[in-house]
């Protein structure tokens, strides 16, 4: 593609590869260095090179498109530099960052870096080959949700490195039972306190854990191990820092000019202007040049909500109509249906995950039926149904009945993922685990039966890194996770369960293969809010069927009767209840027969045991 046609392609928000054309190039002859300040009078490279002064190495324009261009021979891998911009109407000079770096030196500083072309080589052509024809939809989805800096620390409180992480948090999600992990977002941020959600550099991996080829090598070994990886990826608004995109020529570029537009007051932070052609292109190369260049298999797409409704979180008079007159933001749904034609179409089998909170219909349905074209969607529902429930008192659990059984009124309006997501965990929160009712032992029970009721309701999963073993404290970003708990027989326990489920989960086609289809589920009963019991049926696209019953109360039942399909022998295959996980092993015995008589309009009955506080797989022994 010549100059000039990426040029053109760009201002018309249709280059999605703008990272070839802008940013840092070293050459043979030194950097050619390429930025967008369509309302600039001047622009200079500054940087060690030049002892960051002005005027030493002035950019020519490139005409009416606003991109401006210089080669400096002094400028190689490895040189901090900035542009200097002095604003064509007030003349004010601004020294900003490279919107299109790929590298940045580590917080506090904030210049970018020139980055050499990549020597990684990558060794996982069989993976992307089998994720082409990869039918997610009927497969085993289980995410594992990481924060790079705060999963395991050195003695000294250093953040692992990527291929120090390789060797630690690979095994260790392929030993639990994982299919993917989901990274928060790593692109770069100068505050550790935002998690990577207030971005500064939407092409450079954050240098907190290394060089770009060091993040490529643990995505490769992920690949290796038969482990998927999602990046956590934010579109939806960027901070106001003044050496970033903020008013980046002196004037609002990436943002709106009216705050009602522009201003998301809840983050302090700026929104895209999505109508704006060079903000959709420059959108949309980042997400492919994480797609591209590190081989993510997938975007969980944070904050989508916020991006849809022009009136989110505001009130009367602080926001503005579309020209339609109503609250829906048109460009940016324009925008996040390219961004999933972009990634579906050059990316076979890469997934697009939306994080929307609302009733928008058809998130995860085609663009081309009128959908936003997301391949799933996180369903809060769920998890705020699931967690105002198991808070409350098992006493009172009764009279709340519905809070565990509406969700499949809607369950498969949506490819929903059921997070157990880091937002659970933070700002005053606390654990899953300390939100758990009861004593200490009605507070392990409680948490087994949360992470069983995830992993056998219909719907891909994800669980943010601590959940799986009972974290005590709420997560901070500041710290490792409190893997000393582990050697406390409840949260070995519960570490247990949670591998035994996802093994569960992935193993058996009755429990992943029909997520997204009523013909996956069928309740045997949901009425019995007397006794807080739920029962119902998984069933498999190959007719395979398991037996799920849960009793959500402290007290045991007994001799409790079950409409199955047929008579026969049925094995118990997990209940969390037992021992291994720390519970009072009440259980069937191992097994239970189911005899031949109608009940709950089923031609078969079994009698089962109900443990407290717990949850029984049964699954029926075939010749």
């Amino acid at each position: 593609m010549t100059l000039a046609h990426a040029q053109y392609l760009f201002n018309e928000g249709r280059n999605v590869q703008a990272y070839h054309f802008l940013g840092a190039h070293p050459q043979l002859e030194g950097t050619a260095f390429r930025v967008w300040a369509p309302n600039a009078a001047q622009v200079s490279v500054v940087g060690d090179f030049n002892g960051w002064q002005g005027g030493v190495h002035v950019m020519h324009s490139l005409g009416r498109g606003g991109v401006w261009e210089a080669l400096v021979p002094e400028a190689g891998p490895g040189s901090l530099y900035r542009f200097e911009i002095t604003n064509r109407d007030s003349g004010a000079v601004l020294t900003k960052s490279d919107p299109y770096a790929r590298g940045f030196e580590l917080r506090p500083g904030s210049a970018a870096y020139v980055v050499a072309p990549s020597q990684y080589r990558w060794g996982d052509a069989q993976w992307l080959q089998q994720r082409a024809s990869w039918d997610w939809q009927h497969a085993p989805l289980n995410i594992y949700e990481v924060h790079a800096g705060s999963w395991m620390r050195h003695a000294d409180g250093r953040p692992y490195l990527w291929r120090e992480l390789a060797e630690r948090l690979i095994p260790y999600a392929v030993a639990q039972g994982y299919t993917h992990i989901e990274l928060l977002p790593i692109t770069e941020h100068p505050l550790d306190e935002s998690w990577g959600y207030q971005a500064t550099g939407y092409f450079a991996p954050t240098s907190r854990y290394g060089s770009p080829d060091d993040l490529r090598a643990f995505i490769d070994a992920c690949h290796a191990a038969g482990l998927g990886v999602l990046l956590d990826w934010v579109p939806g608004h960027f901070p106001q820092d003044d050496w970033a995109l903020a008013r980046f020529d002196g004037t609002a570029l990436y943002e709106h000019e009216d705050p009602r537009l522009g201003l998301h007051a809840d983050w302090g932070t700026h929104i895209f202007n999505y109508g704006r052609h060079e903000v959709r292109s420059f959108l949309l190369s980042s997400a492919h040049w994480w797609l591209a260049e590190f081989h993510f298999d997938g975007l969980r797409v944070d904050a989508v909500a916020s991006m849809l409704y022009l009136d989110y979180s505001r009130e009367p008079g602080q926001w503005l109509p579309n020209r339609h007159g109503g609250r829906e933001n048109l460009e940016a749904i324009d925008f996040l249906r390219e961004l999933n034609t972009m990634v579906h179409g050059e990316f076979p089998g890469a997934l697009t995950i939306a994080e929307e909170s609302t009733a928008w219909p058809q998130v995860s349905r085609p663009t081309y039926v009128g959908g936003l074209g997301f391949s799933m969607k996180w369903n809060m529902g769920w998890m705020n149904d699931s967690l105002r429930y198991f808070q409350r008192d098992p006493l009172f659990r009764r009279w709340h009945h519905d809070e565990v059984t509406f969700g499949q009124v809607y369950a498969y309006s949506e490819n929903f993922v059921l997070p157990l997501s880091h937002d659970e965990v933070v700002h005053g929160k606390g654990s899953l685990s300390g939100k758990m009712p009861g004593d200490a032992w009605q507070r392990f029970a409680n948490l087994r039966l949360l992470l069983a009721w995830q992993a056998f309701t219909p719907g891909k999963k994800l669980m943010f890194m601590g959940g799986e073993f009972g974290q005590s404290r709420e997560w901070s970003e500041g710290r490792e996770l409190d893997w000393e708990l582990l050697a406390e027989p409840a949260h070995a326990g519960v570490q247990r369960l949670a591998g035994d489920l996802n093994r569960l989960y992935r193993d058996l086609p009755a429990l992943h293969s029909q997520d997204f289809a009523r013909e996956g589920f069928e309740w045997i009963d949901c009425h019995d809010s007397e006794h807080s019991v739920l029962s119902w049926l998984r069933w498999g696209r190959d007719g395979s069927f398991v037996v799920v019953a849960v009793n959500f109360t402290p007290t045991p039942l007994t001799g409790y009767r079950l409409g199955v399909p047929h008579p026969g022998r049925y094995v118990e295959v997990l209940n969390s209840d037992s021992t291994h996980y720390g519970g009072s092993d009440l259980g069937n015995g191992g097994a239970i027969e189911a005899a031949l008589g109608e009940w709950m309009r089923r031609p078969a009955n079994l009698a089962i045991t109900l443990p407290p506080l717990a949850v029984v797989l049964l699954r029926p022994v075939t010749a």
